[in-house]
Order: structure tokens, then C-alpha cells, then sequence
């Protein structure tokens, strides 16, 4: 009994580990329809964040980096739009 238990307890704390990780879930559009790349480093750059990755995460366009405050930021944005879809490590 008691290992069924654990076993239960070990399988529950794996689930909710894997969710807190999940990714972003962004809109799709068609290619022809996504911002740059270029425009959103460069606001985010204005901004004052520092940018250490910069990726496309599915329909994503993701950064890892710091804000101005220099804390570590994981931000998923919306291709078309720009608009923060999931942020990590930021207060809002």
C-alpha cells in the first residue's frame, strides 16, 4: 500500500512539474502574415532587455534573456501581433 501511494504522490508532482513548462500556445498564421524577427528585437532592445535567445517556439517567437531590471525573462510573443502570449520572470 504504501508503495502505490508513493507511486501516486511521485506521478502527481511529475504532472504538475511538466505543466508549469508547458509551452506558450500562440495563434497560427501563415508565414506571409508574421511580423519580423528583426522589429521585435530591436523594440525589445529600445526597451532595454538583453536578448541571449531568440527563437521560434511552434507558432511562438520566444526570447530568453533579461529585462531592464536585469532579472532572467522567458517571453513568448504572438507572431502577427507581437503581443506577450506567456512571460516567465516578469511581474505584471
Amino acid at each position: 500500500m504504501k508503495k502505490l501511494s508513493l507511486c501516486v504522490l511521485m506521478g502527481a508532482c511529475l504532472f504538475t512539474t511538466t505543466a508549469a513548462f508547458a509551452a506558450a500556445d500562440c495563434k497560427s498564421y501563415p508565414k506571409e502574415e508574421w511580423a519580423s524577427e528583426e522589429s521585435l528585437k530591436e523594440a525589445l532592445e529600445a526597451e532595454g532587455y538583453t536578448i541571449k535567445k531568440f527563437k521560434i517556439d511552434g507558432n511562438c517567437y520566444e526570447i530568453y534573456g533579461r529585462n531592464k531590471e536585469g532579472k532572467k525573462v522567458e517571453i513568448y510573443f504572438d507572431t502577427k501581433t507581437l503581443a506577450i502570449v506567456k512571460a516567465i520572470g516578469l511581474k505584471e
